[in-house]
């Protein structure tokens, strides 16, 4: 049997992961540096750089100035919410006539 010792991967937080990001767009560290710094082969540090790249686009496409999308569901909740709320207008409106015919009536006699 040989005496090699077995290597153990290190996982780095997405804190981590991020804060060595945002320094190498920055250009204060190479990937070389990150990698060292990091304890990891460079091969993780580069996927780190394309995995943010990708999730950067991704997150700035979805992106869209203005209000935010709503799901059908969240559509079709408030379509129901505001035509209750047209129905309930019309009550509204339909016994505060019918209270002031009935007062009226109490008046006249």
């Amino acid at each position: 049997m040989g005496s090699q010792q077995r290597s153990y991967k290190k996982f780095l937080t997405a804190e981590q992961k991020y804060d060595l990001w945002v320094r190498m767009l920055a250009g204060q560290i190479t990937q070389a540096e990150a990698a060292a710094e990091a304890g990891v082969d460079r091969s993780v540090i580069a996927r780190l750089r394309a995995v943010a790249r990708d999730g950067a686009v991704a997150a700035l496409a979805s992106s869209r100035p203005g209000r935010s999308r709503q799901s059908k569901a969240e559509a079709t909740e408030a379509a129901a919410l505001r035509s209750e709320v047209e129905r309930l207008g019309r009550t509204v409106v339909e016994q505060a006539v019918e209270l002031a015919v009935l007062r009226g009536k109490t008046g006249w006699g």
